[in-house]
C-alpha cells in the first residue's frame, strides 16, 4: 500500500489543466495523493475552485486574492469573500499576502508612486482577507515575495486571531522559526527537489516534522525530474520523497505527519 499525502496548494482552476484535467486528477489519486487544497487568486478563482470541490469529495477550495491581483480587486473584498466562506468545501482564506519581486517602475512607464499604491492596495486586501479569516473562523495561506518584513509584521499583528501557513517556504531557518513562534506554519514545494535548493532543504532540515505540510504550486515548481515542465498534483509523492530523506524519516511517518496537521489546519469536514 503506498503512503497517502495531501497536495495543500494547487492551482486546478488554471487554463493549463483545462485539456486533461480529469487525468490529472485520477494520476493523482493513482499516486496516493488522497486530498487537494485549490487555491484562489481572485474572486473568479476562487469560484471556480469552489466548484471543482463541489464536483469531486477529495478536493477543498481556499478563497482569496492574490496580492499581485489587487490593482483588480474591488476596494472592499470582503462581502464575496464571507458569502464564500460560507461554503462547506472552503478550507481556508487566501492566497494573500505581500509581493513586491515585480513592481510597477520596473515595467517601461512604471514610477515609484506606483509601486506605493500597489503596496498600500496589497497591504489594504491582506488586511480584509485577516479579518475575513478572523470572523468566519478560518486559518490564511499566505503568500510571500521580496516582502518578508511587511507581510510577517502583518501577521505578527493578527496573531491569537488566525493561524497562517506560508506556502512555498523559500526562506531561512531563522524567518521559518519567526513563523513558528506565531503558531503558524510552513510549506515546502519541488524546489526541495531542485540542485540548486540546498538552501531550501536545510530550512527544511531545522524545521519540526509537526510543523510543515507539503504543495506542488502546480502547475508551476514541477519537481525533479520534471523540473520545466507543466507541475501537477501527482507530484507530491516525489516532493515527499526528498522530504522524508531529507528528515531521515519513512515515507510512513512523513505521511502520518504532514497529514494530521493538514487537517488541524485546513477545515475539510465536508
Amino acid at each position: 500500500m503506498i503512503p497517502i499525502f495531501y497536495d495543500t496548494h494547487a492551482h486546478l482552476d488554471f487554463p493549463d489543466y483545462a485539456p486533461d484535467l480529469d487525468e490529472v486528477l485520477a494520476r493523482a489519486q493513482n499516486a496516493g495523493i488522497s486530498r487537494i487544497l485549490s487555491i484562489g487568486t481572485d474572486l473568479s478563482s476562487s469560484r471556480q475552485a469552489v466548484a471543482l470541490a463541489e464536483r469531486h469529495s477529495f478536493i477543498h477550495a481556499v478563497i482569496g486574492w492574490h496580492p499581485n491581483h489587487v490593482m483588480e480587486a474591488p476596494d472592499d473584498v470582503r462581502p464575496e469573500l464571507r458569502d464564500l466562506a460560507r461554503h462547506p468545501k472552503v478550507a481556508a482564506v487566501g492566497e494573500t499576502g505581500m509581493d513586491y519581486y515585480r513592481m510597477p517602475s520596473q515595467q517601461t512607464g512604471g514610477t515609484a508612486a506606483q509601486d506605493e499604491a500597489f503596496k498600500r492596495k496589497q497591504a489594504q486586501v491582506f488586511e480584509q482577507q485577516l479579518e475575513v479569516a478572523a470572523n468566519c473562523g478560518l486559518n490564511v495561506v499566505i503568500h510571500q515575495r521580496a516582502a518578508w518584513e511587511d507581510t510577517i509584521q502583518r501577521v505578527r499583528a493578527w496573531s491569537g486571531k488566525v493561524r497562517t501557513v506560508f506556502h512555498c517556504f523559500s526562506e531561512s531557518p531563522e524567518a521559518m522559526r519567526q513563523v513558528l513562534d506565531l503558531d503558524g506554519l510552513v510549506s515546502f514545494t519541488g524546489i526541495l527537489t531542485f540542485k540548486n535548493g540546498k538552501n531550501i532543504r536545510d530550512t527544511l532540515a531545522a524545521t519540526p516534522l509537526e510543523r510543515f505540510m507539503l504543495e506542488t504550486d502546480c502547475p508551476y515548481l514541477a519537481p525533479a525530474p520534471y523540473r520545466g515542465k507543466r507541475c501537477e498534483p501527482a507530484y507530491v509523492k516525489e516532493i515527499a520523497a526528498t522530504a522524508a530523506e531529507v528528515k531521515g524519516v519513512s515515507l510512513e511517518a512523513l505521511s502520518a505527519a504532514t497529514c494530521s496537521t493538514a487537517e488541524a489546519f485546513f477545515r475539510m469536514r465536508a
